[in-house]
């Protein structure tokens, strides 16, 4: 199925395919590659899906209103509670749970009409930017299965790739949209925090980890932005509004277009060799179409703001696994990056947070300053290409020692904790054919500009990268 998702939702409504064909594709393309690759996980059963393929087509013959994703095929990220399926979170602790209740993000999609196929596979408890985990697995990377996938959204990248999936959704902390979309070659938007609403046990103190789109055209991002965005009562700092404008149009011209080539943050972000070369090629692209690039990056003291990023999230990710750390019987089996996460957050002091909080304020006003200047800061979407899929994750960049699991995504993890929108897209591919993406920032609430801005760099730059040959 080589439409997009708008195209395949159109000629849906238009009764030129049925829902049936739609799942019918997908599900065999789903048997054919998935064995290999490992992103989806708890397929549903084939007869009962093609079931709710042929209700979805007798609703329309009915005349029932039909949903912005009626008959498409989807499958949620194993962080997320879907009606009747298991949520694991990658976790042994967790494998026999299936929630009873959508959460929020889940219940939009399911009143937009998508049909659910099953879970996206994803590290335990979302935990760094590689899909492997004791549950179900690793994830391979859609153009080299003996790579990485990325992560933590490494299953619904490589699912929507190959075409296993049109859309699929995704979370981001430390890079876990952006990585994996760039690694695989499609689109991914980290939205601003409160654009798509949450559960939370808190809803009054929001985590920087947010829910957004990925895709493989910039369009299809656009729509899955629409249905997951909106205010709702529960998720009391969720932005007001619905997601409607995100459905208009997308058109940008590049001539005039200030962009801040970001690198590697003054040296701070040291990066494989070869990525800033395949990113600057891309940039190079958009220049000869009349945007203005320059290298740029914030000035900002980058080894505090380190140590204050890893202290906030250790504080929030931390005080969520704390119960199974504090039971020697669940204690056993929790990972040893959750056992990090607890153990950093448990040397904190509460004056410890404010001080860091206190440094997340200065450099969201120092982005916020520094995007006055230019309409977008660009940077590599991971600071390394693909590892080998056995890999846990890099020991060093570059020859500096990585002294934590998640400090090779230290710029990913910066752009989080500027508050900033960051939409990723393809970059392209070095030597030896393993992808890149590039990350553009905007400042917050700028979803729509950045949209816009992809959909202009889709258009210059796309058409000449490559697919993943399996997809085809």
């Amino acid at each position: 199925m080589d439409l997009d998702a708008v195209g395949i939702a159109a000629a849906i409504r238009a009764r030129r395919l049925s829902c049936v064909e739609v799942m019918t594709a997908h599900l065999d393309r789903i048997a054919r590659l998935n064995p290999r690759f490992n992103a989806i996980v708890a397929l549903g059963d084939r007869d009962a899906l093609l079931n709710e393929a042929r209700d979805a087509d007798a609703a329309l013959a009915r005349g029932a209103a039909a949903g912005a994703l009626h008959g498409l095929p989807f499958a949620v990220k194993d962080l997320q509670a879907l009606r009747g399926y298991p949520m694991t979170m990658g976790s042994p602790l967790l494998a026999g749970f299936r929630p009873a209740a959508d959460s929020l993000m889940v219940a939009r999609l399911r009143a937009a009409g998508v049909i659910f196929v099953g879970k996206t596979n994803t590290p335990e408890f979302g935990l760094g930017s590689h899909t492997d985990n004791r549950v179900y697995g690793a994830t391979r990377n859609a153009y080299d299965p003996a790579l990485s996938a990325g992560g933590s959204s490494g299953g619904a990248a490589v699912a929507v790739a190959l075409g296993m999936l049109p859309l699929a959704d995704g979370s981001d902390y430390g890079g876990s949209l952006r990585n994996p979309a760039g690694w695989n070659g499609i689109f991914g938007l980290r939205p601003s925090i409160g654009r798509v609403p949450m559960d939370a046990t808190d809803g009054w103190l929001p985590s920087m980890s947010v829910l957004g789109p990925m895709a493989r055209s910039v369009r299809d991002l656009a729509v899955l932005m629409a249905v997951q965005s909106g205010y709702d009562p529960r998720a009391p700092l969720s932005i007001p509004g619905d997601g409607s404008a995100f459905l208009g149009s997308l058109d940008r011209d590049l001539a005039g277009l200030r962009l801040a080539w970001g690198g590697d943050l003054h040296g701070h972000t040291p990066c494989e060799p070869g990525v800033l070369a395949v990113c600057e090629r891309a940039l190079r692209a958009l220049e000869a179409h009349g945007c203005h690039v320059e290298a740029a990056a914030p000035d900002f003291d980058y080894p505090a703001l380190w140590q204050a990023a890893q202290r906030l999230r250790a504080w929030q990710l931390g005080a969520l696994l704390l119960p199974y750390y504090r039971n020697p019987a669940t204690r056993a089996v929790l990972g040893a990056k959750a056992c990090f996460e607890v153990e950093t957050g448990l040397a904190l002091s509460a004056y410890d947070v404010a001080a860091a909080s206190a440094v997340r304020g200065e450099w969201a006003e120092c982005v916020r300053r520094f995007l006055e200047r230019y309409d977008a800061l660009v940077l590599p979407t991971a600071q390394v290409f693909p590892f080998p899929v056995g890999d846990d994750y890099p020991d060093a960049i570059a020859g500096r020692p990585m002294r934590t699991y998640h400090e090779w995504m230290q710029a990913a993890l910066l752009v989080t904790f500027s508050g900033c929108p960051a939409l990723a897209a393809p970059a392209g591919f070095d030597a030896a054919g393993r992808p890149m993406g590039v990350q553009f920032v905007v400042p917050n609430r700028g979803e729509l500009d950045a949209l816009r801005i992809a959909s202009a760099y889709e258009r210059a730059v796309l058409p000449d990268l490559h697919r993943p040959p399996l997809a085809a």
